[in-house]
């Protein structure tokens, strides 16, 4: 038989358009998931929608789909057009604000004549119906338009409840004012804050015919702005990005646009100017400020083959940079990708309230008519009852629902970003928050990775120490391990600038060591064995007393130079170990290293479980036993190794200067490379996860007061109209406080 063909699936973006509440949310995410193989996750926040679907389902498949459901929506901007316009003003944004000014002028008169009966002069009440007419009709079109549409396609949303309040609100006033004796020239209305029986006279409610729509529309309108104020740290990322870059060919210098730049491209990066993108420096030496990019407070010298990041700020001379990576390859590029990625997820509970805002808007008319059929049934004035039913639709907010995590989660991710913290999404913030355990690599995550050779100890009578690091170096220029790297910046120090052999057949055994064939010869770089040449055997007690790290060097099967490597602690590494203590996060040291530098860095940090000469698959065997001991585990790494333990682990953590393999592997990137981010990765985790539950403790208990309330009469549809809207502010200015958020000052204090 053959093999079962395996599903591919394909992320699309979609920007979703008219949608108001969770409501509409859940129905957008409902409709796509209807179609065969497709899944959505669909963020109010953002406007955006995520959808995973067969290939053989395309973007305009989608856009139908969503389109039928009642809604817009189209592919997004490509981001270099979006990094340009970022400032704009989103389509309609215009149209909007227009709507509230004229609404605010038309709407005030109604609300402070209705509110103030010494103010009632003769006609007022027609004054009043003249200024009400084109709120209650065109300001509050866009919810009428929105509501039928609505009702074409057999759905009811946030906007279902509020046209029907204005609307029924405007419709009892008419009926009062041309049948119900309100239009007499000398009549005067006394302001209730809760409905009153009429005296034989019906009450006209303009106030909430014209309070409904204005505080609806300055809610939203504050709100969209609060809202793209947490995504402010997503487009200052953008906006880091250069437009033109001076470009050197032959001496001579030209102005380029960004598209225009191309790896291997040589270019100039004056004082004061941001780096175009990642490269290395060929010329030159100054002072970058990467704080923009990687949270970094402190400038980091260069010079020479020094690597520098898009982004960030020449401080000091003049460089020339070789361009490494460009467009969507660049460092700048991944973070922003990360952070929009995470900003398209969403938490368990926000789930929950999503499922909750899909039966909300029709639990609420139901509510309305029971509330109404009560007191009519009950034998109360026709229009407390009519109020009462108004003031239920008015009062119920499922925006709040729909907005409690979003807006936390593009805040937090926000500030993570600046702090030099990526998360993946509300899953990796989740697995912060609970982590209770935290296995740590050592070469390159609690030491700087920036090993050097310390000692070489050769075999007599064999090929020679010199030769020996010849062939050591040319081998290793594969690796992408530190000590590799040290090995082979050492031997091209030694060979007075010879250029190093080439190596063919290379070959890395992760948790071993690399091998490969130069000039003919097989060379092995690899940990030291048991069976060692005396002279080789005697150098092992010296590099454990000095905690370096030995390695072996074969050349054709024979044993023939020890090489010490010594790298040193991180200073941040010793902070970061006692934060986490006092975060409740148990350190463990796993490495692949040997027992007496592991033990050394163990010693230094004050760690007590130290696993030493540990293989990748010994790593991942390792996160699965404390796992099985009921602990939550993170494993932060680095390098190829790190891998497998990464992506077993509750939570997998990379530094950013590892590989593209562990950082492909992990939930969370410190892209700093500094371990002292953990910590604040965890505090923050922690603040936003409680800003989520706040959020929606408030969204749940706010319909549950004021709902009953409305119920039974104790709500005026107009300050029904201003609580829902104040809810939904409310939600967005605490997640808000998240974009203010400060680590531990007594840390910042010792950087």
């Amino acid at each position: 038989m053959g093999a079962e063909p395996v599903a591919v699936s394909v992320a699309t973006d979609l920007a979703i358009g008219g949608m108001t509440c969770a409501a509409c949310v859940k129905r957008v995410e409902k409709k796509l998931g209807k179609l065969d193989g497709v899944t959505a996750t669909v963020n109010l926040a953002t406007g955006r929608a995520r959808v995973s679907h067969p290939p053989q389902i395309s973007p305009e498949e989608l856009i139908e789909t969503v389109e039928k459901a009642g809604y817009t929506a189209e592919l997004p901007d490509p981001p270099r057009r979006r990094e340009h316009d970022g400032e704009r003003e989103a389509p309609g944004a215009k149209q909007e604000r227009d709507r509230l000014v004229v609404t605010t002028l038309l709407a005030v008169p109604v609300l402070v004549l209705s509110m103030a009966p010494g103010l009632q002069f003769r006609n007022w009440q027609w004054l009043c119906f003249v200024l009400a007419a084109p709120v209650a009709v065109w300001g509050a079109w866009p919810f009428h338009v929105r509501a039928v549409r609505g009702l074409r396609h057999s759905t009811a949303t946030m906007d279902t409840l509020v046209s029907l309040g204005v609307a029924a609100s405007f419709s009892w006033s008419v009926y009062a004012l041309f049948l119900g004796g309100a239009g007499d020239p000398g009549m005067r209305m006394p302001f209730s804050l809760v409905p009153s029986a009429s005296d034989g006279v019906a009450h006209i409610y303009l106030e909430a015919a014209v309070g409904v729509p204005l505080f609806v529309l300055a809610g939203r309108f504050l709100e969209a702005r609060a809202r793209r104020g947490t995504g402010a740290a997503l487009r200052s990322l953008a906006q880091l990005a250069a437009k033109e870059v001076a470009v050197r060919e032959d001496g001579s210098e030209r102005l380029i646009s960004i598209g225009e730049l191309s790896v291997g491209h040589v270019f100039v990066v004056r004082p004061g100017e941001r780096v175009a993108t990642d490269g290395e420096v060929a010329e030159g030496s100054s002072a970058v400020d990467l704080s923009l990019v990687t949270g970094e407070t402190e400038p980091v010298e260069v010079g020479p083959g020094s690597a520098v990041v898009g982004g960030a700020v020449n401080s000091g001379g003049l460089l020339l940079v070789r361009a490494t990576a460009v467009g969507a390859d660049t460092q700048l590029a991944r973070i922003t990708r990360l952070v929009t990625e995470a900003q398209a997820g969403k938490a368990r509970a926000q789930r929950l309230a999503d499922s909750v805002a899909g039966v909300f808007v029709p639990v609420v008319l139901a509510l309305a008519v029971t509330t109404l059929g009560f007191w009519l049934g009950a034998g109360a004035d026709p229009q407390a009852a009519i109020t009462a039913c108004v003031a239920v639709l008015v009062v119920a907010c499922p925006c709040a629902l729909g907005l409690a995590t979003p807006t936390a989660l593009m805040a937090a991710t926000g500030r993570g970003a600046q702090l030099g913290v990526l998360v993946t999404g509300p899953q990796a913030l989740e697995g912060l928050q609970h982590i209770d355990t935290v296995v740590l690599d050592k070469t390159g995550t609690l030491t700087s990775g920036h090993m050097s050779v310390a000692r070489v100890t050769s075999v007599p009578g064999g090929l020679g120490r010199d030769e020996v690091v010849r062939l050591a170096g040319a081998v290793e220029q594969g690796s992408e391990h530190p000590l590799g790297r040290a090995i082979t910046a050492y031997a091209r120090r030694e060979s007075a600038g010879r250029r190093l052999p080439d190596v063919s057949a290379f070959s890395a055994v992760p948790g071993h060591g690399v091998l490969g064939r130069v000039e003919g010869r097989l060379v092995e770089v690899l940990a030291p064995n048991d069976e060692l040449p005396a002279a080789l055997a005697d150098a092992l007690p010296v590099a454990a007393a000095a905690a370096r790290t030995p390695v072996l060097v074969r050349v054709d099967g024979a044993a023939e130079a020890l090489v010490e490597v010594g790298d040193v602690v991180r200073p941040g590494s010793y902070r970061a170990v006692e934060q986490l203590r006092r975060l409740g996060v148990r350190p463990v040291l796993a490495t692949g290293d040997q027992e007496a530098p592991a033990a050394a860095v163990a010693s230094a940090l004050g760690i007590d479980e130290v696993h030493a000469r540990r293989t990748p698959e010994d790593k991942a065997d390792l996160v699965g036993d404390l796992q099985e001991q009921g602990c939550r585990v993170a494993v932060i790494g680095d390098g190829v190794n790190d891998a497998a333990a990464l992506a077993g682990a509750d939570l997998g953590i990379a530094m950013g200067s590892g590989t593209d393999v562990a950082i492909g592997a992990a939930d969370v990137t410190l892209v700093r490379g500094d371990i002292e981010a953990l910590a604040d990765a965890v505090r923050l985790a922690r603040r936003a996860l409680g800003t989520i539950r706040v959020n929606l403790v408030w969204a749940f208990g706010y319909n549950l007061v004021t709902v009953p309330l409305a119920m039974v009469g104790l709500l005026n549809p107009m300050l029904a109209a201003a609580a829902m809207s104040a809810s939904s502010l409310l939600v967005v200015g605490n997640s808000l406080r998240l974009r203010v958020w400060q680590p531990n000052p007594a840390r910042r204090r010792t950087r």
